[in-house]
């Protein structure tokens, strides 16, 4: 529609389900779509958002994505995506990972807040599912470690050779809790922080200090003929 400005589009297609969020002057409409056929969800999706928001894809100047990690063919659909309405629009693009999402989440909880009072040398651990007993793990800690693609029993490893005291946050298998594989040996974030929520996602397109690398894939797991390359 004519005079329509600023529509922000967020999207996370690292894995199922599809997260599309839409926000115009304030207003956030979002949808989430179960499967992995995510190419054939995401314009229908998205058509839905901008009928309801009465605006256009010709409207959108911002696009904020989830750049991995996850799966390779997800992460390409929500680059080239983003790519395409830079091209189109001059949209602004601005790219975050899953861990990063998280963790802003989490450090904003109550839980996390009285945890870290109580603990001033404590790190946040996000620790993300990937394939089969394999995860995703990022320490954030004052030199800042890079993420990491784990079997289960390094990971394990991993949290327990840590010298200061731990708070776990992020998601299981088929995105439920962490309680069954870690049990109570780490505190753990709240659940609903540990999902990327659509206000969360909007908001982070004004968070220039943490949207860098913005089309930029975080795969972290080699593709299979990397592996069999090796």
């Amino acid at each position: 529609m004519p005079g329509v400005k600023n529509v922000t589009i967020g999207l996370d297609t690292s894995s199922s389900p599809l997260l599309a969020v839409l926000e115009k002057e304030g207003k956030i409409c979002s949808s989430r779509r179960k499967g992995v056929k995510q190419e054939r969800l995401l314009f229908p999706v998205l058509q839905k958002l901008l009928a309801k928001q009465q605006a256009q894809l010709s409207d959108v100047k911002k696009v904020v994505i989830v750049r991995g990690p996850g799966r390779f063919t997800g992460i390409r659909i929500a680059l080239t995506f983003a790519s395409m309405l830079k091209y189109l629009n001059g949209a602004q693009v601005y790219g975050v990972t899953m861990f990063e999402a998280v963790k802003e989440q989490v450090m904003a909880s109550k839980t996390f807040k009285n945890w870290q009072a109580q603990n001033p040398s404590g790190v946040l651990a996000v620790v993300l599912h990937a394939f089969r007993e394999e995860y995703f793990l990022q320490f954030f800690t004052p030199q800042e470690q890079a993420p990491q693609w784990l079997s289960c029993e390094e990971l394990l490893e991993r949290l327990s050779a840590c010298k200061e005291p731990v708070f776990v946050a992020g998601a299981d298998k088929e995105h439920t809790p962490l309680a069954g594989l870690l049990g109570t040996r780490w505190p753990l974030a709240d659940f609903k922080d540990c999902l990327v929520r659509p206000d969360t996602l909007a908001a982070l397109s004004a968070r220039e200090d943490l949207c860098t690398n913005a089309l930029e894939p975080l795969y972290l797991k080699p593709a299979r003929f990397e592996l069999l390359g090796k």
